[in-house]
């Protein structure tokens, strides 16, 4: 490569060597997670007013259905996404996915049947999967050099903030203000952010480098969205695809089964929703500590490292103890490497890709992890059904995050651009 050809080492923050680094665009992507946390939550806390006023005709399998095609068109957003931001770039992607989903649900604030609330579901879920990929394509690009892993983990604590607040937020305005308040809200927040991101958000350095040097033809080897499922990238990301899967499983597995399994395991109601805030506490927790291990040890060996924990302490709750402490110990243990090994998988694919092919990377690694999401709260519903959740499902749990770690040994810890073009 010629000394004038750009930088394509797989490297976080190429853009970013040295001087102050501007807050707002990691404010305004925060923000964006954020909205997914809110998504994850919200139909969770209008459920249980849906059921029991039987508003717009839903049943229980027409609430399960919404739920899991919302989910769908989350998955099919983060794949489609990918080629997308980086044909046109990060800035415009992200405002107007996020105007989208902003917009589609205000929509299911009015929606008159069962029919329009699955639907606007459905393409909210389109715009609100784009924005998570494009956030991390760009948060990996802004982050000062070598600090990649903490800059893409610190940001997922929005998903787990804006979950909580929602959660806080339901308990004031469902039983006062109905269901349908809680889509109103979610729809304006997403819109007030839209003029702060037009005026604060830059588009991503090392994009428009890429960009000007494939157009000046000082790139020695191009590479292009397709070049992700091809070549040597193929092996690469289908160990990353199997990681995100299973990781994801156990996020929403666990977020939707804890407490069903613990009830099982004879610890009361009140304790099983402790242990599941108790849950989201240690990712907050993981979050913040794996990012610099990431960022100082390697991206490959953490992420092996918070996967094989993770399946160790879920190993270990299937141990029923009398101490409550030693419970509560254990379940937070288990969020800190269950929840934060995920995001370790999206800050593995920005290292690994370079500017080029980025945004469509990540937007397969979260496309194909949203399937785990979908997979995950089905596998722990049929473990309850069957009568075996406990233990089993911690077994079920342990063994997908062993396969996280079977499929992220495949993947080499750094890859040059001409390896990874090699037909």
């Amino acid at each position: 490569m010629s000394s004038s050809s750009p930088d394509l080492r797989p490297t976080s923050g190429a853009a970013a060597e040295g001087g102050r680094r501007d807050r707002w665009p990691v404010w305004l992507c925060w923000v964006a997670v954020a909205l997914d946390g809110f998504d994850l939550v919200v139909l969770g806390a209008v459920i249980p007013t849906l059921r029991a006023t039987g508003d717009l005709g839903f049943t229980p399998s027409s609430l399960t259905a919404a739920s899991t095609i919302g989910l769908v068109g989350v998955g099919l957003g983060a794949v489609a996404v990918g080629p997308l931001t980086d044909r046109v770039g990060r800035r415009v992607t992200l405002i107007s996915c996020i105007a989208a989903f902003s917009v589609l649900t205000l929509a299911v604030a009015v929606a008159q049947d069962v029919t329009q609330f699955t639907v606007l579901r459905f393409l909210a879920g389109l715009g609100l999967g784009a924005c998570l990929p494009t956030a991390l394509a760009f948060m990996t690009e802004h982050a000062p050099q070598g600090r990649g892993g903490s800059a893409v983990t610190r940001m997922m604590t929005g998903y787990h903030v804006g979950a909580v607040l929602t959660a806080l937020l339901a308990l004031w305005l469902v039983e006062d203000h109905g269901w349908r308040s809680m889509f109103v809200v979610g729809g304006v927040l997403g819109l007030l952010t839209l003029p702060v991101m037009w005026a604060r958000l830059p588009e991503s350095e090392t994009y428009l480098r890429a960009v000007a040097d494939r157009e000046a033809g000082r790139t020695s080897a191009q590479v292009r969205s397709g070049d992700v499922v091809r070549g040597r990238y193929l092996a690469v990301s289908i160990g990353l695809w199997v990681a995100s899967f299973m990781g994801l499983l156990l996020v929403y597995g666990l977020n939707t089964w804890l407490p069903t399994i613990m009830g099982e395991a004879g610890y009361s109601i009140t304790a099983g929703t402790g242990l599941l805030l108790v849950l989201n506490v240690g990712a907050v927790i993981g979050l913040l500590v794996a990012g610099g291990l990431s960022d100082s040890r390697g991206n490959k060996p953490t992420v092996l490292l918070w996967f094989g924990l993770a399946a160790v302490f879920l190993a270990l709750l299937s141990i029923k103890v009398e101490s409550a402490v030693v419970v509560y110990a254990a379940v937070l243990l288990a969020g800190i490497f269950v929840f934060s090994a995920q995001v370790l998988v999206y800050a593995f694919v920005g290292h690994l890709y370079p500017p080029e092919v980025r945004g469509t990377a990540l937007g397969l690694a979260a496309g194909v992890g949203r399937v785990g999401a979908i997979v995950g709260p089905f596998l722990g519903g049929a473990l309850v059904t069957a009568g075996v959740a406990y233990p089993w499902g911690f077994y079920a749990f342990a063994v997908a995050a062993l396969l996280a770690v079977a499929a992220l040994a495949t993947v080499p810890a750094h890859l040059a651009p001409e390896e990874a073009v090699a037909r």
